[in-house]
């Protein structure tokens, strides 16, 4: 038997909440043991430990080098970019990718997104390359893209290839290790990644004058003689955070076989829930599911924002990455970029549920068991309700009739009609309107008091609630009186 949604009066799946990410971090005493010596040696930061770091992870990611940092897609972008010139990046993907372009006084260029993969597309990136200096594709979701036909487009090019591979540390391509692609990758160690040290990333590249350039610029542009070579940043990572990365290390392995259990379990579920589809994976990738993400079709007959409020009213938190894209965002907006149509779907429709090592086998059970009642429900709803009754003219006022049952959340309320008609979710005006009537009013009380309260034309918003009033009337929700 299909279950109630919760946004419908059901019990909620997690009553006690299902959050979208724990960050597993080592025991606190690992950390403090291993940063011991620096600490009483007064090595606070770019220490031994940091170095260490960048050894091992240079090892790990098959890169010759590793430079650790704070602020990495600046500072490769300031050693490779060439001056004056645009930098070509996907618009469906973290606004930074766009901010670190930005901050070095280029222009970001945005091309569009492969509907199957979510990543750059190919083709469309080398239609609007023109005389860009750098491409900067993105690794999403823990998936690595296409990143050997980037690098084919860049030598037939002459252009530099940066990899935004925030989410790529653990993942390979076609076998070869995401960080071993282009001049340089750059990872983020945030709360959230499969690798963290609090805060700080880290730029891997096989070229020798690029990890030079990088170690200098993440001290002011240093090279050791305090003669500065360029302007670089105050981007050295402390030891404190290469000691939590480097007692992270051990359990890698471990937490990265969990997120792919977790993730393959959504994959099957996902792909039995009609009007869901998940990011196409390519034969021989290998995913860290850092996130996981579906698209929400028309098939499944619940728009991507309801079955947002929906699952939050079972207790399950998501996020929309990335919605908006980056081109149409306040920073960008007033850009020449032409529409990306591929893009701007996928931000309207995409839903991040929770990953995260210590989920339960049960928990993306009864996530998917969730998916497919709202799914359901939504399918089978109701005959249509009656014929509105004719509307007050401002003589009869409108009150709720007290047998309503109703359930807020934010954003939205929940009426079941005391008639057993099919349950009724009012947004927006709506839910002002359904406040608005704490006690009887008529029409153009309310459209006054909501007009004040939005800085609104009466006329529209009586308009706009017309509508509303008459669908409530017409299900028993309200009821005129004189």
């Amino acid at each position: 038997m299909t279950r109630r949604p919760a946004v419908l009066g059901g019990a909620p799946a997690f009553p006690d909440g299902l959050p979208f990410a724990r960050v597993p971090v080592p025991p606190l005493d690992r950390v403090t043991e291993r940063l011991r010596p620096s600490y009483e040696a007064g090595r606070l930061t770019d220490g031994p430990l940091v170095r260490t770091l960048e050894e091992v992870t240079a090892e790990h990611l098959g890169a010759h080098h590793v430079s650790s940092g704070t602020a990495g897609l600046m500072l490769a972008l300031r050693v490779i970019a060439p001056p004056d010139r645009a930098v070509l990046l996907p618009s469906f993907t973290f606004s930074a990718s766009a901010h670190a372009v930005a901050w070095n006084g280029l222009v970001p260029r945005f091309a569009d997104s492969d509907g199957r993969t979510f990543h750059l597309d190919h083709d469309d990136a080398e239609f609007r390359l023109g005389n860009a200096g750098v491409i900067m594709p993105t690794h999403l979701f823990g998936a690595p893209c296409a990143a050997e036909r980037f690098e084919a487009l860049a030598r037939r090019t002459g252009t530099a290839l940066i990899f935004d591979a925030a989410h790529g540390f653990g993942a390979t391509r076609q076998g070869r290790a995401v960080g071993s692609f282009g001049d340089a990758e750059v990872f983020s160690l945030s709360p959230t990644k499969l690798l963290t040290s609090g805060e700080g990333g880290l730029v891997a590249t096989s070229h020798d004058d690029v990890a030079r350039c990088l170690r200098s610029g993440r001290d002011y542009g240093n090279s050791g003689d305090d003669e500065t070579q360029f302007v670089g940043l105050n981007a050295r990572m402390s030891e404190l955070h290469a000691a939590l990365a480097l007692e992270a290390l051990p359990d890698i392995d471990a937490r990265l076989a969990r997120r792919r259990e977790l993730g393959h379990r959504y994959c099957r579920h996902v792909g039995e829930i009609p009007g869901l589809r998940t990011q196409a994976i390519d034969d021989g990738d290998e995913v860290t599911y850092k996130a996981y993400s579906i698209i929400v079709e028309p098939e499944y007959g619940v728009e991507r924002d309801a079955l947002v409020d929906a699952l939050l009213a079972e207790g399950i938190e998501t996020r929309c990455y990335f919605c908006p894209p980056v081109h149409e965002q306040q920073p960008y907006a007033s850009s020449t970029t032409s529409a990306l149509p591929v893009s701007s779907d996928l931000a309207s429709r995409v839903v991040t549920l929770p990953i995260w090592p210590a989920m339960r086998d049960a928990d993306v059970d009864t996530i998917a068991d969730v998916l497919t009642a709202i799914r359901h429900c939504a399918q089978h709803k109701g005959a249509a309700p009656a014929a509105s009754p004719p509307l007050s003219n401002g003589a009869h006022r409108w009150e709720r009739d007290e047998r309503t049952l109703s359930r807020a959340a934010p954003g939205f309320v929940v009426l079941l009609p005391p008639n057993g008609d099919e349950p009724i979710v009012l947004r927006g005006t709506g839910v002002a309107l359904w406040q608005a009537l704490d006690q009887a009013r008529n029409t153009e009380e309310l459209a006054n008091r909501l007009a004040a309260e939005f800085h609104a034309d009466p006329v529209a918003v009586r308009s706009d609630i017309e509508p509303v009033i008459a669908r409530l009337g017409a299900v028993g929700v309200l009821r005129a009186v004189s």
